[in-house]
């Protein structure tokens, strides 16, 4: 995991991290943290707090009666922390300026603002950081700290409203009231590119119908979980995350199916009634209910996924076949990834790992039919996350985000000619993009995969590849040792402009694509290269090593 940046001073959350591993002492919020039950962060994490004298942070005395557990206690009293009176409202930017001072402090973190004025004289670090992010938007400052952190439910009661926007996100509904069954008409025409959602039943089903308001990749785009009568679904449109959060009205069975239609944009998910009842409404909103922000602005989701198989690949790299609790689905965008997450030796590690196919040549399936995760992992000698994971069993439980990423699908439209540059394990975001361009990108007329690898046993699915390039005659590979034994007959080397010129070829009036992943040295060199060799910033993504 990469070293964390300085706590900052300000940060109303900062102070109570020691408190986010007891915190489900507290009601159920400890289910809205979605960290394991085990000390979070461990004792001997990075994410902890240092002791007072190790940390640089300078902290100010607290009055009497407004220590940590103080100020839970006065959160949950019920008093009005708003001034609101428990109303949730749109707040302007010439809004959250005029509340700037001492004594009326709101400040925004990432479209959510909160009045921190009940909390000055609890912060450790001082009024004086804390106003540092008064009347403005305070998110850049929030994000030195780990992303990990719920300020959503610690300062849950100070929560005034959402940013008025026209761009980012949805405004939330503005009061709790129970979801209605849709009108018996047609709802009038949204006029801006923002999802939406309807619902319908029958005597024994459930459906929700999201209209993204774009087509949608056949890789699906969907995350869908339902635990105790709560159902979350995301749905990845690009940049942006559309959420519905709803505690449902009614009990229903723990599966759950999801139907694309993908040129349409229109998702739909079923759910089976446990009774023959009639649904006056289709739940509760809850938090984040029906808002379209950045899917960078949202804290990764977790479920535990159960270890049902671990297949050799070559010597020192394995195939983790992993199934989602039943209520789980799963749509991980190609050149997504997923985060898994782990206590090892009193440590928390997160690590992020591209789901593969099953294997290469193997048909693929359809979104709706995915149930399964297949993740390649190399095991490293010294590798802390990498051995657990070795370590693991058949049936052992692992703790899996929703998809994360930034890669796009966009540039590929009219691209003719795509480059692949992979490097070891970089070959995993590269497997799902060879079959979408050999399969289902005809306009893509020649894909070209360079992968380089130390040595001959070291290359993944070595006979697969080869394969697909003897059928695929739009499909060609080529292996590249920096370590090569005495038979090895193909090419030697590492990346340089040499080997760039001899294979990145494009006839004129074509268009061309490169993707590169590995370490981050091969990754920061091999773009390079093809910058020199011609290819524009729009014309290449980097996947992250």
């Amino acid at each position: 995991m990469r070293n964390c940046p300085p706590i900052p001073h300000w940060c109303p959350c900062v102070v109570l991290i020691g408190l986010l591993w007891n915190w489900s002492c507290f009601g159920n919020a400890g289910n809205m943290l979605n960290i394991p039950t085990q000390s979070f962060p461990s004792p001997s994490s990075q994410q902890r707090v240092s002791p007072s004298g190790q940390s640089g942070r300078s902290k100010v005395a607290l009055k009497p009666g407004h220590s940590l557990m103080d100020w839970i206690r006065f959160s949950k009293s019920g008093k009005d922390l708003t001034g609101l009176r428990g109303r949730l409202i749109e707040v302007s930017q010439e809004e959250l300026r005029k509340h700037n001072n001492r004594d009326d402090c709101w400040t925004c973190i990432r479209g959510l603002v909160y009045n921190v004025t009940p909390y000055m004289d609890y912060h450790p670090g001082g009024e004086d950081e804390l106003m540092k992010a008064a009347g403005i938007d305070g998110t850049d400052l929030f994000d030195q700290v780990h992303r990990w952190v719920n300020y959503e439910s610690m300062l849950k009661e100070c929560l005034v409203g959402r940013m008025a926007t026209t761009t980012k996100a949805v405004t939330p509904p503005s009061s709790m009231r129970p979801l209605a069954p849709p009108a018996s008409v047609a709802p009038p025409a949204d006029r801006d590119a923002r999802p939406r959602y309807d619902w319908f039943q029958t005597d024994v089903s459930v459906h929700l119908v999201v209209y993204a308001k774009r087509k949608i990749p056949s890789a699906g785009c969907t995350s869908v979980d339902l635990e105790a009568g709560v159902l979350r679904l995301e749905a990845l449109l690009g940049k942006m995350s559309y959420m519905i959060h709803l505690r449902l009205a009614d009990e229903v069975e723990g599966n759950v199916a999801v139907h694309t239609a993908f040129s349409v944009g229109k998702i739909q998910v079923s759910l089976r009634k446990k009774g023959k009842t009639k649904w006056t409404n289709l739940g509760q909103p809850l938090e984040f209910h029906n808002t379209f922000i950045l899917k960078k602005e949202r804290a990764p989701h977790y479920c535990q996924g159960v270890l049902v198989s671990k297949t050799e690949v070559n010597h020192n790299t394995l195939i983790f076949r992993v199934k989602l609790p039943p209520g789980t689905i799963r749509h991980v965008p190609v050149g997504t990834h997923v985060y898994l997450k782990a206590v090892v030796k009193d440590a928390e590690l997160v690590r992020p790992y591209t789901p593969v196919d099953q294997s290469l040549t193997a048909a693929p399936q359809h979104p709706s039919e995915e149930t399964d995760l297949f993740l390649m992992v190399k095991v490293y000698p010294d590798g802390m996350f990498s051995s657990y994971l070795n370590g693991l069993h058949v049936g052992d439980r692992l703790s899996v985000s929703g998809p994360e990423g930034a890669f796009s699908l966009r540039p590929l439209r009219d691209v003719t000619h795509l480059y692949l540059l992979a490097a070891g394990t970089g070959l995993t975001p590269m497997t799902r993009l060879i079959r979408l361009a050999t399969q289902e990108m005809g306009h893509i007329r020649k894909t070209t995969l360079l992968f380089f690898n130390r040595r001959e046993e070291d290359i993944l699915w070595r006979g697969e590849l080869e394969q697909l390039a003897a059928d695929n005659k739009r499909f060609q590979v080529e292996h590249i040792l920096s370590e090569p034994s005495g038979g090895w007959g193909g090419r030697t080397g590492r990346v340089d402009a040499g080997l760039l010129r001899d294979f990145l070829v494009t006839p004129e009036g074509s268009r061309s694509f490169a993707c590169v992943c590995g370490p981050s040295a091969f990754t920061d060199l091999t773009v390079r290269l093809l910058k020199q060799h011609g290819l524009r910033p729009e014309e290449l993504h980097a996947f992250q090593g």
